[in-house]
């Protein structure tokens, strides 16, 4: 058993194993945007925005930001590290009020994203509005 493992490997069968293992990964890769921008895209046409926009990177978040509401300043907050994270837990948060849900479906959308999307965008759920602002409506009591 001990001479199996000892069997030598030449530098094109570990070039080709790598490049087996890269292509793999690149495949697993799209494959996996692409589910995710499809929940996305669902989101985005049920908000009567362009469900292409998914699609596109950086551009998907800025037109999300606009679904929930919030200054496309906030984009600057998602290129600094720790506050991304926090930055994204907010626009979760918005995304699962302007569709009319509460804490749970955030707290869904937080930690299975992909899934939840799909939810809004196949469920019976209905946009609503953006819920950032409606928060900073005036008379609003809980406005910053």
């Amino acid at each position: 058993m001990s001479n199996l493992l000892a069997v030598p490997i030449t530098d094109a069968e570990a070039a080709a194993a790598a490049g087996a293992l890269a292509s793999f990964g690149l495949i697993a890769g799209i494959v996996g945007y692409v589910i995710g921008a499809l929940g996305l895209m669902g989101v985005f046409t049920k908000a009567g925005k362009p469900g292409w926009a998914a699609f596109v990177p950086i551009y998907n978040l800025i037109v999300l930001l606009e679904v929930v509401g919030r200054p496309l300043w906030w984009f600057i907050l998602f290129l600094i590290p720790g506050v991304n994270v926090v930055a994204m837990i907010i626009v979760m948060n918005d995304l699962s009020k302007s569709f009319g849900h509460e804490i749970g479906f955030t707290i869904g959308l937080i930690l299975l994203t992909v899934v939840f999307t799909w939810i809004l965008w196949l469920g019976s759920s209905t946009y609503r509005g953006p819920a950032a602002a409606a928060q900073a409506a005036p008379g609003n009591a809980y406005a910053a």
